[in-house]
């Protein structure tokens, strides 16, 4: 099993910044990529980024691309999420995901993932 833990939501408002982090535990081994989704009311989960522990190579969706920056801390076990120019329509709860054994970063659907965190709350205001 491999726990995830999200922290660092906040309200904060249009065009500032924003990060979080993603504490990793347990068979951690078997997980090769780590990913944030976000889910807005009334939405389906969505991938936002993705990146691997070994050689920090990353993959993000259209929508973020540009403004959001994912990295690792290996050492720490940890993967963090800078969001920047931030915007009402990225207000969401953000989770941090992983699926065992997969080494692809493209993204799956949501359902196909083996583990998530329990979410962090992202609230941007206009």
């Amino acid at each position: 099993q491999v726990q995830l833990v999200e922290s660092g939501g906040a309200l904060v408002q249009a065009g500032g910044s924003l990060r979080l982090s993603c504490a990793a535990s347990g068979r951690t081994f078997s997980v090769y990529v780590l990913n944030w989704f976000r889910q807005a009311p009334g939405k389906e989960r969505e991938f936002v980024a993705a990146i691997t522990w070994n050689g920090g190579i990353t993959y993000y969706a259209d929508s973020v691309k540009g403004r959001f920056g994912i990295s690792r801390d290996n050492a720490k076990s940890t993967v963090s999420l800078q969001m920047n120019s931030l915007k009402p329509e990225d207000t969401a709860v953000y989770y941090c995901a992983a699926a065992q054994g997969r080494t692809s970063l493209a993204p799956m659907p949501w359902r196909k993932y083996d583990y998530w965190g329990q979410g962090t709350q992202v609230t941007v205001s206009s």
